[in-house]
């Protein structure tokens, strides 16, 4: 499969590179760290193992790529703005578009610029971080979701599954993308959210925390109501599964926290702003969700000069 890889950054990187690993055409749109990966080589740390990819086929531009079977968007939703430029020359008459993105609202977006039919939504369970130029540390987990992001799966959507299966990624296919985008927006909107609002602090800090983990747990109690409601039901039992599972992480700072301190972007929109609307919308209260929001936003919003 010929695949372009829009977003190499962290995320985009190792997914990336485990597919080139597999035999895959991989190639990668790449801006700050080309230079490096092209003299340096792509390093990956993982305790899935370790890589270090010479001659990585890395470009500047996406006309340099030209037309793929696949375009991987691992972009933060904060750049959608770019892709209506980035994608088309990446397009042929039957190349699909999988956005591994967080929150809500980005598979409705790309759909509207390049055709619904076009697009699958994806999800990346992954402890991953980029330490230097050229230099990624996996740090644990890394399964995908993915599926149609409208309607049941399809062959088109199997054969990707599979595709990353060969590349020994641990991959599954979705029936219904909204609901898993709900599903991860119970750990996504308290751990990354609070991880800013709570002066950054990491997955291990807020745990420690009795007030800060029962916040944790009734922000994840807000979002399953929400999902309810929108007609995508959730067992609260994810709740205690959750909290187990982030106990593991220890000082895990997660990904927004480290957009937030490197004073990058934050998709506040797209992981909070997004679902707090979608409840409202609804009619279901979400008093946890619109404070959390409200100090996002302020937190995030650089101060206007006069």
């Amino acid at each position: 499969m010929k695949i372009a890889i829009v977003g190499s950054g962290a995320i985009g990187c190792y997914y990336g590179a485990r597919l080139l690993q597999a035999g895959n055409d991989v190639r990668f749109l790449m801006r700050s760290d080309l230079e490096t990966v092209r003299s340096q080589g792509l390093r990956i740390m993982s305790p899935a193992g370790n890589a270090h990819l010479h001659n990585l086929p890395a470009y500047a531009t996406t006309g340099e790529i030209g037309p793929v079977d696949l375009v991987f968007i691992a972009l933060k939703s904060t750049a959608n703005d770019a892709l209506p430029a980035l994608v088309p020359p990446l397009l042929g008459p039957d190349t699909a578009i999988l956005t591994l993105q967080n929150g809500l609202g980005n598979e409705e977006f790309l759909g509207s610029h390049f055709g619904h039919q076009r697009i699958l939504g994806g999800l990346g369970f992954v402890c991953i971080t980029r330490t230097a130029p050229g230099v990624i540390e996996h740090y644990g987990h890394g399964s995908i979701v993915l599926g149609e992001a409208r309607g049941p799966g399809t062959p088109r959507a199997e054969n990707i599954v599979a595709t990353f299966l060969a590349a020994h990624i641990q991959c599954r296919l979705a029936h219904d993308m909204v609901w898993e985008h709900w599903r991860k927006l119970v750990w996504n909107i308290p751990f990354n959210g609070l991880s800013i609002a709570a002066g950054k602090a990491t997955v291990e800090d807020l745990l420690a925390s009795p007030v800060l983990r029962r916040e944790v747990e009734e922000l994840m109690l807000e979002v399953i109501t929400a999902a309810g409601a929108l007609a995508h039901p959730i067992d609260q039992s994810v709740v205690p599964f959750e909290i187990e599972r982030s106990l593991i992480m220890g000082p895990y700072r997660p990904s927004s926290l480290v957009d937030y301190e490197r004073g990058l972007p934050v998709e506040v929109e797209a992981i909070w702003g997004e679902p707090l609307r979608q409840a409202l919308d609804a009619g279901i209260q979400v008093p946890r969700l619109s404070l959390l929001h409200a100090l996002l936003t302020r937190l995030t919003t650089p101060p206007t000069l006069t």
